[in-house]
């Protein structure tokens, strides 16, 4: 029996193996990623749920947003903030905030419907709290009109279009979350060039880039009105993130 079964068996079918299906069993052959045939992942104690097939979320986004979530208890304390997950796909990122920062406010926004209405049932799978969550649908900024947070994280499109990928990711996962233009930076140029509208001055946002292009995102955020940027290495040490202050 490979890994992937034997993780199908136990985290889909609790342990029954006699519940497997030859579907399940296609599906793995096929090279669909394990995570969309179980229907769900881990992330910081959640159980994301992928009905949609949003992007998969990775351990470097885990592990990104443990730092982060340990520097908000610090940033913050006890004090009430406001946070935004831009480009949420299954909302892992948000979700994690949303359980473990009581004080946090948290907002989704995702252009497809669809992942909104995982989100949806993300929070509710999870028990959070409703009541400090608000989820809008639309192309980046846009649905967010006129409002303003204190951070904001996102993990955008940021692949450049001409790259190989293996085949699981090409094959099963959304192209729109992965690809953007011909360098990777198209959607990143975006933000960086209108998230100042949208940020508190003395706040913070969060952005995980190619390891290839990281530099240059840093200096997109530059141009669009960051203070400072800082690179951080992901947990594999390769440069991965960019904290912009504004």
């Amino acid at each position: 029996m490979n890994d992937d079964l034997k993780h199908l068996i136990k985290d889909k079918y609790e342990g029954n193996a006699s519940l497997v299906t030859a579907n399940d069993e296609q599906r793995l052959a096929s090279g669909e990623p394990l995570a969309y045939v179980i229907g769900w992942i881990p992330f910081l104690g959640l159980k994301i749920f992928l009905d949609s097939h949003p992007l998969i979320p990775r351990s470097e986004t885990e592990w990104w947003t443990e730092k982060l979530i340990e520097h908000l208890h610090i940033k913050y304390k006890d004090q009430a903030f406001s946070f935004l997950d831009l480009c949420a796909g299954s909302g892992a990122v948000g979700l994690a905030v949303l359980k473990h920062c009581p004080n946090a406010h948290v907002s989704f926004a995702e252009i497809v419907s669809e992942h909104s209405e995982l989100i949806k049932k993300n929070i509710d799978a999870n028990a959070l709290d409703t009541s400090r969550t608000d989820i809008h649908t639309g192309d980046l900024f846009i649905p967010l009109a006129g409002t303003t947070y204190d951070i904001i994280a996102t993990n955008p499109p940021y692949i450049p279009e001409d790259r190989v990928l293996e085949k699981s990711v090409a094959e099963f996962e959304p192209a729109g979350a992965l690809f953007a233009g011909a360098d990777g930076l198209s959607i990143i140029r975006r933000i960086a060039k209108e998230v100042k509208a949208y940020i508190h001055n003395g706040s913070e946002l969060w952005l995980e880039t190619d390891t290839d292009s990281v530099t240059r995102s840093g200096e997109l955020l530059a141009q669009g009105g960051a203070l400072l940027t800082l690179i951080q290495n992901d947990v594999y040490d390769r440069p991965r993130l960019v904290i912009a202050y504004y």
